[in-house]
């Protein structure tokens, strides 16, 4: 793999960065590795990348090295109390795109106020693990297209693998869905571990919008986790989802930090 060798500051070993595989780097001084750089295709194709340094000049050598063979855009995540990685990758040229905040939300339905909310007429909800296959990647589909044309998919919190031909993989185990008519219009992914959940994503057909059907689906959803012995869930909203912030805010939530998405274009 391709190398690059550094000159050492003041009282600082030489640093050789290679390039070990596709997409990862490794920094060396010393016969020692003093930084790991990374970058990942998301399934929307966007470049993603990660540097793991505490030494801010070998930060910047492994993101030269990494910028000068990856096409632009590229995109980071960090935590926006981090103000020194923050500041590491804002020196290499990066900045914001945008701003994700992170919501707590209680499963108790009597703090939720969610015990007496009721689907809409016709509308059912199938619980996490019972939605078919064919139906939620319909629904799933559907959503993405029309998310697309609007705010964008990279809007939306998405942690969902692509296969080799470029679809993504759907769990129907981590899905509730609403239906009616036959055809899913509604649905919510949830990833739940033992003291605690995450809901990754609440969306609901275009045509469907202001029935209360999110609504529906996170009773249905926080209602399992409370009887489950789980007693919060978090889940991420972007910063220009006024919608969606609007909903934690009247289910109770806390808003605990935020997530910046750095670009470099």
């Amino acid at each position: 793999m391709n190398s690059a060798h550094f000159t050492a500051g003041v009282d600082e070993p030489a640093v050789v960065i290679t390039r070990v595989a596709e997409m990862q780097w490794h920094a060396v001084a010393d016969d020692r590795v003093v930084g790991r750089g990374e970058a990942f295709r998301r399934p929307d194709g966007r470049i993603f990348l990660s540097i793991d340094s505490w030494r801010d000049t070998v930060f910047d050598q492994l993101a030269e090295a990494m910028l000068a063979i990856l096409p632009t855009p590229l995109h980071t995540v960090v935590d926006e109390a981090d103000l020194d990685l923050t500041s590491s990758w804002r020196r290499v040229g990066f900045s914001t795109g945008r701003r994700e905040w992170e919501y707590h939300l209680p499963t108790d339905p009597r703090v939720t106020g969610l015990d007496t909310v009721r689907p809409p007429s016709g509308v059912t909800v199938t619980p996490i693990g019972a939605a078919r296959q064919g139906p939620l990647r319909e629904v799933y589909d559907a959503i993405r297209a029309e998310v697309d044309v609007t705010a964008g998919w990279e809007s939306m919190p998405t942690e969902v693998l692509v296969r080799s031909d470029g679809t993504a993989p759907l769990d129907p185990s981590k899905y509730a869905v609403a239906e009616q008519g036959g055809r899913y219009v509604g649905l919510v992914r949830v990833v739940s571990r033992r003291h605690h959940a995450r809901i990754g994503l609440v969306a609901v057909r275009a045509d469907d919008h202001r029935r209360g059907i999110a609504r529906a689906l996170l009773a249905n959803v926080l209602g399992a986790l409370h009887r489950g012995g789980v007693d919060t869930a978090s889940a991420e909203v972007d910063e220009s989802n006024e919608a969606a912030k609007a909903l934690c805010a009247g289910l109770g939530a806390r808003r605990m930090g935020s997530a910046l998405e750095l670009v470099r274009r």
